[in-house]
């Protein structure tokens, strides 16, 4: 169990450990999944309240490993979300944000990489969310108040699989990037 879940800074909470325990679980009973599952693990997983009384879980896997995440992204969503019955299951890569004010160390010269950036992080953040529906298209409304919602078009030949995930996505975006966000098919 401990091998599922790797945390760079203290212990894994209960929650976390029973998401890593159903990974493994996951790992030793299904056939399809046990040869990719075997080298994949964790960083942290956050339930969160999506309000209207729903639940979704956040997994948070390595960069790294998130490309091997995404071949069985669909699979192993759909076992997780029957084995916590019926939460929704949204898997996020762990990246990193850089500040404007990053210097670099003497060996590494440069400017601070794009990858880092807060805009380009919380722009991969939502493609990770609504994965594996493609974004077609985004545009940001600013209010009069100046409120800005940002209006993302999914791409319709998914709409059937995803239309009832449509409200946690949204909620969890906002809460992760605390951004405003609509979801529509075109």
């Amino acid at each position: 169990m401990a091998a599922k879940i790797r945390k760079s800074a203290g212990e894994p909470d209960e929650f976390e450990l029973a998401v890593a325990q159903e990974l493994l679980n996951l790992e030793m009973t299904s056939t399809e999944l046990k040869a990719s599952l075997r080298d994949l693990y964790i960083t942290a997983a956050k339930d969160v309240d999506c309000g209207g009384g729903r639940k979704a879980i956040i997994i948070y896997v390595p960069y790294k490993l998130h490309k091997s995440f995404n071949k069985i992204q669909q699979r192993l969503v759909r076992e997780l979300e029957k084995k916590f019955s019926g939460k929704h299951v949204v898997v996020v890569a762990q990246r990193t944000i850089l500040g404007k004010a990053f210097s670099r160390s003497t060996k590494t010269k440069g400017p601070r990489p794009r990858s880092r950036t807060l805009t380009h992080v919380q722009e991969a953040i939502l493609d990770d969310i609504v994965y594996p529906t493609e974004i077609v298209g985004k545009r940001t409304r600013v209010k009069t108040d100046g409120k800005r919602i940002l209006k993302v078009y999914l791409d319709s030949k998914d709409q059937p699989n995803v239309e009832g995930k449509i409200e946690t996505f949204a909620a969890v975006y906002s809460k992760l990037t605390n951004k405003q966000v609509s979801f529509f098919f075109q």
